[in-house]
C-alpha cells in the first residue's frame, strides 16, 4: 500500500506524456504516401462524375456535383491556433461559410476553435486523427482514425459529422484501385467523402496571385469545391491574403459561399452527441488539455532542476576545494588540542548482530572514552551481550522502549563528561575516530561536529550506490554547508556535541523522525557553529535490500520535512536564527527536497526524447548532466581517498537508484500533505561491517588508555 500512491502518480505522468505524444502525432504516425495506381476496379461513373462520393448504399455509390453558383470553400489540417481564427474572421467579414476538415490531433488540442466553427455556421468534416494515408491502413486502423476523430469533435463541440475527406486526396477522377476501397469502406460506415474540383495549391506557397487564380473555377458560374488549408506553420499568410481578394471577387460573380450539405440540398452533416459519448469526448479533450499543461510544467521543472543541479554542483566543487585547502594546511588548527575524555553514547534496539563489534571498536579508541550503551527495551539480548563482554570502561543503561531521542537523552543524563559523541548501534569506529571528531571543540564557538560516515557493506550493488551517495552527496555537501554555516544534519552514525550546547536547546527532541536534523538546526538557531571532521571516519551498515532502503530513506525524507517545518520561524527571526532561516532553510529545501523531487525529470525527458526525438540531442544532454555528476563524484572520491572503481556503477545509479529516491520523496510529500504519521521502522542488520583492519578488544579500565 505504501508504494501505491507514488506508483499511481508515475503511471499517470507516463500516461499524460504518452497522450501528448499521441496528439502531436509522435505515436502511431505514418507518413507514407502511396503513388498512383491503376483504376480499372473503380466504377467509371465515379471517375467521370462529381467530387462528392456517397457510397453509403452498398453496391450503389453515387457521384454528386455542386450546383452552379455554389462554391464550397474547404480548409484542411486544422484547426491551427494562429491561422484558423484569422480565416474565421475573414469568412465572417464577407458573410461566407465553409467546411473545415479537421484532424483529431488538432481538434483535441484546440477545442475552442472547433466550437467557434460550429457557432458561426460552418460545417465540420473528418480528416482522420493522425493524418495517415488510409490506403496503407487496415480496416481496424481506419475505424480507429474515424472514431478518435469523432471523439475529439464530441469533446470539442458536442457533435459528430457525416462528412469525410481522406488525407493526401485531391480529385475524384484520380481514384484508383488502392484508395477506392477506402472510400467504399468509409461509405459503408455512414460517411460521405468530399474530394475537390479546384485546388488552390496554397500549400506550395505560390504567391497570393497564383492562389487566387488556382482557386477560381475555370468556367464562371460552375459549382466548385475549393481545397485550401488553415494549418501549416507560417505558410498560411498567403492563403489569408488570397481570401481577401477571392471572396469579394467571386461574390461579385454571383457565387454563394456555403457548406457542402447546404450546396447539395442535403440534411445537415452535424448530429448532436449526448450521454456517455458526450462525456467520453469531454474527458478525452480534458485529458489532452491536462497533458499539454503537464508537459509545459515539466519543461519549466526541467529548467529549474537544471539550474539547481548545476548550481549545487558548482557550489559543492568550489566550496569543497576551499574547505579541503583550509583544513589540510599544515598550520591549520581548531585551537588547543582536545585531550580530555569524552562520553560515547550508543543507543541500541535489538542490535545483537552488531553491538559487539561496535563496542569493541570503541574500546580500541586512541582517545580516552566512557562508553554508555543505552538499551531501548531490546528483546534480543543486546544488553546482555554488552554486559557479558566484561569491559570495565563500558556501561549499560536499560530503559523501556521509548525511541532513539529518549535513549540519547537518557544517555546524556548519565554522561560524565562535557563532550558527548553519539553513534548508532550498527556502526564501527576506527581507533582515531573519536580523537579526530572532538578536535574542533578546541574552538569554543563549535557546538557540534559531523563525522565522515562510510558505507561498510559497499560490495553489493545497492551498497555501492549508497557508497557513492555517502561520499558525494553527504560528505561533499557537508564541506559546502560548513563554509555556508548551515550544515543541516549531524549524522546519527558519527557526531559529537558540546553538552552545554545540547542543554541550551533542550537536548534531543522526538518532534520529528529526523532527530539528528532537528538538533542540528536547533544548534544553528542558538548561534553555535557546526563543522565537519573529514578524518573522523565511521563505518556503518547500510540497508541491503530495496525494502530496507525504502524504509530508511522514507523516514529520513519525511523527518527532514518535519524539521524544516518545525524551524520555519527562523525565516523571520533575527540574529543567528534568522541567518540560518534565510540561508540554511532555503538551501536545504532547494537541495534536499525540491531538487531531488525534480531530478527524475532528466530521466523522464530522456525516455521521452528516445521515443519521440530528437534522440541525439536528448542523449547528449543526459550524458552532459551525467558528466557533471561524474566530475563531482570523482573529486569527492579523491578528497576521501576512495578507490574510483565504485564509480563504474554511477550511470546505473542515476537511472535506477535516483528513481527509487524520487518515489520515496514523493511518498514523503504525500504523507506530509495528507497529515499522515510515520513510525520508526527497525532495519534488519547482518553485523558484517568492520573498520579497516581487525580491532583488538581492550578489556581494561578506561583510565588505562588515557593520555
Amino acid at each position: 500500500m505504501r508504494y501505491l500512491l507514488p506508483l499511481l502518480f508515475l503511471v499517470a505522468l507516463f500516461a499524460m506524456l504518452m497522450l501528448r505524444g499521441y496528439v502531436h502525432s509522435e505515436i502511431l504516425a505514418d507518413h507514407r504516401v502511396r503513388q498512383p495506381a491503376a483504376n480499372d476496379q473503380v466504377p467509371r461513373h465515379l471517375i467521370e462524375g462529381g467530387p462528392v462520393i456517397d457510397a453509403r448504399k452498398r453496391n450503389d455509390p453515387k457521384a454528386l456535383d455542386v450546383p452552379d453558383n455554389k462554391l464550397v470553400l474547404t480548409f484542411d489540417d486544422g484547426p491551427d491556433p494562429v491561422w484558423t481564427p484569422k480565416v474565421l474572421d475573414k469568412l465572417r467579414q464577407y458573410d461566407a461559410h465553409a467546411v473545415f476538415f479537421v484532424t483529431g490531433t488538432m481538434a483535441s488540442r484546440h477545442p475552442d476553435l472547433v466550437q467557434r466553427m460550429v457557432d458561426e455556421g460552418h460545417e465540420i468534416g473528418l480528416h482522420t486523427f493522425n493524418h495517415p494515408d488510409l490506403s496503407y491502413q487496415s480496416r481496424a486502423r481506419i475505424d480507429w482514425e474515424l472514431s478518435q476523430n469523432q471523439l475529439a469533435l464530441a469533446g470539442a463541440a458536442g457533435i459528430r459529422t457525416s462528412l469525410f475527406r481522406p488525407p493526401y486526396s485531391s480529385f475524384s477522377h484520380v481514384l484508383d484501385n488502392k484508395n477506392w476501397p477506402v472510400t467504399e469502406y468509409v461509405g459503408s460506415r455512414g460517411y460521405v467523402t468530399a474530394f475537390n474540383t479546384v485546388d488552390s495549391e496554397d500549400w506550395k506557397r505560390p504567391g497570393v496571385e497564383a492562389i487566387v487564380r488556382n482557386a477560381t473555377p475555370e468556367k464562371p458560374g460552375d459549382g466548385a469545391i475549393v481545397l485550401m488549408h488553415d494549418s501549416g506553420g507560417d505558410h498560411r499568410s498567403q492563403t489569408l491574403a488570397a481570401l481577401d481578394r477571392l471572396l469579394p471577387q467571386l461574390q461579385e460573380q454571383g457565387y454563394e459561399f456555403t457548406g457542402l450539405t447546404g450546396a447539395l440540398g442535403a440534411p445537415g452533416a452535424h448530429t448532436p452527441v449526448t450521454g456517455l459519448e458526450l462525456w467520453k469526448g469531454k474527458a478525452f479533450v480534458g485529458a489532452v488539455s491536462v497533458s499539454e499543461h503537464i508537459t509545459d510544467a515539466l519543461v519549466v521543472g526541467l529548467a529549474i532542476v537544471g539550474v539547481l543541479v548545476l548550481a549545487r554542483f558548482g557550489l559543492m566543487l568550489l566550496l569543497s576545494v576551499l574547505h579541503a585547502r583550509t583544513v589540510r594546511r599544515k598550520d591549520f588548527s581548531w585551537g588547543p588540542a582536545v585531550t580530555r575524555p569524552v562520553t560515547v553514547l550508543v543507543p541500541a534496539y535489538n542490535e545483537k548482530e552488531c553491538i559487539a563489534k561496535t563496542v569493541t571498536s570503541l574500546t580500541a579508541s586512541d582517545h580516552p572514552v566512557e562508553v554508555i550503551v543505552i538499551d531501548d527495551g531490546s528483546t534480543d539480548g543486546t544488553a546482555d551481550i554488552v554486559e557479558g563482554m566484561g569491559l570495565l570502561d563500558v556501561r549499560v543503561v536499560r530503559q523501556m522502549n521509548s525511541g532513539k531521542p529518549a535513549a540519547l537523552n537518557n544517555g546524556i543524563a548519565h554522561a560524565s563528561h562535557d563532550l558527548v559523541v553519539m553513534m548508532d548501534g550498527d556502526t564501527v569506529f576506527e581507533p582515531s575516530t573519536v580523537r579526530e571528531l572532538v578536535q574542533p571543540f578546541g574552538d569554543p564557538r563549535v557546538g557540534a561536529v559531523a563525522g565522515n560516515a562510510k558505507v561498510g557493506n559497499r560490495h553489493r550493488l545497492i551498497g555501492s550506490w549508497q557508497h557513492i551517495e555517502y561520499v558525494m552527496g553527504f560528505n561533499l555537501d557537508r564541506r559546502m554547508y560548513e563554509l555556508l554555516r548551515c550544515m543541516p544534519t549531524i549524522p546519527g552514525a558519527v557526531g559529537a556535541f558540546r553538552r552545554e550546547a545540547l542543554d541550551r536547546v533542550g537536548a534531543m527532541s522526538d518532534d520529528t523522525l529526523a532527530e539528528d536534523t532537528d538538533i542540528t538546526m536547533a544548534l544553528h538557531r542558538d548561534g553555535w557553529r557546526v563543522v565537519y571532521a573529514e578524518n573522523a571516519r565511521a563505518w556503518t551498515e547500510a540497508p541491503e535490500t530495496v525494502q530496507q532502503l525504502w524504509s530508511q530513506r522514507y523516514r529520513w525524507s519525511y523527518g527532514t520535512m518535519q524539521a524544516i517545518w518545525k524551524h520555519r520561524r527562523a525565516l523571520v527571526e533575527s540574529g543567528p536564527s534568522g541567518r540560518f532561516g534565510r540561508v540554511g532553510l532555503p538551501l536545504v529545501s532547494l537541495f534536499m527536497v525540491l531538487a531531488p523531487l525534480l531530478a527524475p525529470l532528466i530521466d523522464v525527458f530522456l525516455l521521452y526524447g528516445l521515443v519521440f526525438g530528437p534522440t541525439g540531442k536528448t542523449v547528449a544532454a543526459w550524458f552532459g548532466v551525467l558528466a557533471v555528476q561524474a566530475v563531482c563524484a570523482a573529486y569527492a572520491f579523491r578528497l576521501d581517498r576512495e578507490r574510483m572503481t565504485h564509480l563504474i556503477s554511477l550511470p546505473l545509479q542515476q537511472i535506477l537508484y535516483r528513481q527509487l529516491m524520487y518515489v520515496v520523496l514523493l511518498q514523503s510529500w504525500i504523507t506530509a500533505l495528507t497529515g499522515g504519521r510515520l513510525r520508526w521502522q527497525k532495519l534488519r542488520r547482518t553485523g558484517a561491517v568492520e573498520a579497516p583492519g581487525n580491532l583488538p578488544s581492550r578489556r581494561q579500565p578506561a583510565v588505562s588508555h588515557r593520555r
